[in-house]
């Protein structure tokens, strides 16, 4: 398989220049103004940060590529769909006010807000998959759909249930609706270590679907209830005694392959371009509403064309990064949690995940490639 060109610049600045100015030069010399942006809606995917996590993307980044867009003759917004979960995005008008209360604002933007799959999480378009094995047809939010372009902008992070939150998981998971969202989780079933579980009761707290139960009277341990569980692997994340977890490879193996096919869905046919920032690179999803100590320093941002080998550079960035002695990651290279796995950081955090099956089906089914040329701007 032919490689592709992936563009990174590190966080290192000189006086005089901002990382901001580094960003702009490195998405220009990735080729963004080869697009022809020509008084085209071009949604810019982002993730707005759960209110209380601290690890989301500062707004300023979006600043850059809104601008960016504006000078090329394009009509940006910035966009994201309504979650599934217990939160404070689960529909348009919380899901708008948590992202005003970080920072993502026309003012500080200079763009508008559109929450994809409008107010309720059930304004969506039933789009083709070209190629699915898992899925035959995705359900997006309509907003995005209705773009003549779309843009990611991703934060890097480890993940409970893919291993990573990248690219792919931005675009595919982030831009199905609350339905789309339903269908690429619902095959994989969390379970409770019944020897680790303290009967806390902090995961039914984040339950959305009352699918974790206790025995009625006293302090139990917790049992989930596969007939309700829809499988969006709050709790696993939410647990501080690392007491739930997906040992279902098949359920994680179908849950990284759908969001690839999600995003062929959405990108099928499009114009689009994708940058990654690597830092703050905290072990959980940005979706919670806290964040974990970043695993390793920060690394830089990467940008190019190709959603897959922009993601497979970020892995590759990260797991080649030493762990930071404060970090969840250093804890478990210390003890037997962590396998030999030849420092794969990812994997070492979050074993029950195998980050890699979301880079090969994406290969599989023509998103991209794994294979890439790093060019690095200074």
């Amino acid at each position: 398989m032919s490689s592709s060109k992936v563009y990174f610049t590190g966080m290192r600045t000189k006086v005089g220049e901002s990382l901001l100015a580094k960003m702009d030069r490195l998405i220009t010399k990735a080729g963004i103004d080869g697009i022809d942006f020509g008084q085209k809606f071009t949604a810019i995917k982002v993730h707005f940060g759960e209110p209380g996590n601290l690890a989301f993307l500062r707004p300023n980044f979006a600043r850059v590529v809104v601008d960016r867009v504006r000078a090329l003759g394009g009509l940006p917004f910035l966009t994201d769909c309504n979650t599934l979960y217990v939160g404070r995005r689960n529909n348009a008008l919380v899901h708008m006010d948590a992202a005003f209360e970080n920072g993502y604002t026309p003012f500080s933007t200079g763009c508008q807000n559109i929450i994809a799959d409008g107010l309720k999480g059930t304004d969506d378009i039933e789009v083709p998959v070209p190629g699915g094995v898992y899925c035959k047809t995705a359900k997006v939010g309509r907003a995005i759909m209705d773009a003549d372009i779309v843009i990611s902008l991703t934060h890097f992070k480890g993940h409970e249930m893919t291993g990573f939150g990248g690219v792919l998981k931005n675009i595919g998971m982030g831009g199905g609706s609350r339905a789309g969202k339903m269908h690429m989780h619902n095959d994989g079933k969390p379970e409770v270590n019944q020897n680790a579980c303290t009967g806390c009761r902090v995961c039914a707290k984040f339950c959305n679907e009352k699918a974790i139960q206790f025995a009625p009277g006293g302090r139990t341990k917790a049992a989930i209830d596969h007939n309700l569980c829809v499988g969006c692997g709050r709790c696993i994340g939410v647990c501080n005694f690392n007491a739930i977890e997906n040992n279902s490879g098949t359920g994680c193996h179908d849950l990284d392959c759908k969001i690839a096919e999600y995003v062929k869905a959405i990108l099928d046919g499009r114009p689009n371009f994708h940058i990654c920032v690597v830092n703050q690179v905290s072990p959980f999803c940005d979706c919670h509403s806290e964040n974990d100590a970043p695993i390793v320093p920060d690394i830089g941002i990467f940008a190019g064309f190709d959603p897959v080998a922009v993601d497979k550079a970020c892995i590759d960035a990260v797991n080649h990064a030493p762990a930071l002695e404060s970090s969840i990651l250093s804890e478990r290279e210390k003890t037997h949690r962590a396998a030999d796995n030849g420092h794969d950081h990812l994997a070492d955090i979050h074993p029950g995940t195998r980050w890699q099956d979301q880079i090969e089906h994406a290969e599989k089914i023509g998103l991209g490639s794994g294979n890439y040329e790093l060019v690095t701007i200074v």
